[in-house]
């Protein structure tokens, strides 16, 4: 009898605490974008519809109304829908968190629209990085395995 009373009453704490209740509570229908980098401001709290972002964990799609969240960005394009236009920014890391307010704040070290890129020049810095490669200087190894990791991204963003 104890334990089937036990059973009960962890069933019920259970089900109250896997309810999600961010997404009923808040009413907003559009996201608040702050997007901001160590030297500029991209978006200051703009209304948009959805971000897509490249997270460590993979691709996420926030929309208004989303569950409070921080991702680690990994090298890859942040696509930013307000309305029927569509931004596309390449970032080479950052983070970004959910707020239970729909509020996405967005911070990279570097953002450039992916328009402002060209496939030959990447190919060519690509060709360049894994020259350094094999370096036996470690430093400049580590720093060509970094390039080559964002080059990589940058390049398959392009195609």
């Amino acid at each position: 009898m104890f334990r089937l009373n036990a059973a009960r009453t962890l069933t019920k704490s259970v089900n109250a605490v896997a309810k999600r209740t961010y997404a009923e509570a808040a009413a907003n229908d559009f996201l608040k974008l702050k997007f901001a980098l160590p030297h500029e401001t991209l978006f200051a709290g703009t209304k948009v519809t959805q971000v897509n972002l490249p997270a460590k964990s993979g691709g996420v799609g926030i929309l208004a109304n989303h569950v409070p969240t921080v991702e680690q960005l990994s090298p890859g394009v942040v696509e930013i829908f307000e309305g029927a236009n569509t931004k596309k920014y390449f970032v080479s890391g950052g983070f970004a968190s959910v707020q239970p307010d729909s509020t996405l704040c967005v911070t990279s070290v570097e953002a450039f629209p992916l328009e402002s890129f060209s496939q030959e020049n990447v190919k060519s810095l690509i060709s360049d990085a894994n020259k350094n490669l094999s370096s036996s200087d470690e430093k400049v190894a580590a720093t060509a395995a970094i390039q080559l990791e964002v080059l990589e991204a940058l390049q398959a963003a392009l195609k």
